[in-house]
């Protein structure tokens, strides 16, 4: 686990952690429930069963790739610019 300690009082800060690990939760679960429940809507409406529902599904799988990398390299970006800072 990514904890960071503060040195000036000896605590744990855990809300990087929390924070990236939320915001990538947010990615995993939102577009793919969305996408089940919207594929599943029109297939039932245009009685495609399960086509629309496949590609909705591809499709949020999709989404939720692109979000969760754009999270973790957003994060790297930050540990870098902390890291500069740190050997300053």
């Amino acid at each position: 686990m990514f904890f960071v300690t503060n040195e000036s009082n000896k605590k744990i800060d855990w809300k990087p952690a929390f924070d990236v690990f939320s915001r990538v939760s947010t990615w995993v679960v939102v577009p793919i429930v969305l996408a089940l429940i919207i594929g599943k809507a029109l297939d039932s409406h245009y009685g495609t069963d399960p086509w629309i529902f496949l590609g909705c599904t591809g499709l949020g799988f999709i989404i939720s790739s692109y979000g969760i990398v754009r999270v973790v390299f957003k994060y790297m970006k930050t540990l870098e610019i902390e890291d500069k800072k740190d050997k300053k």
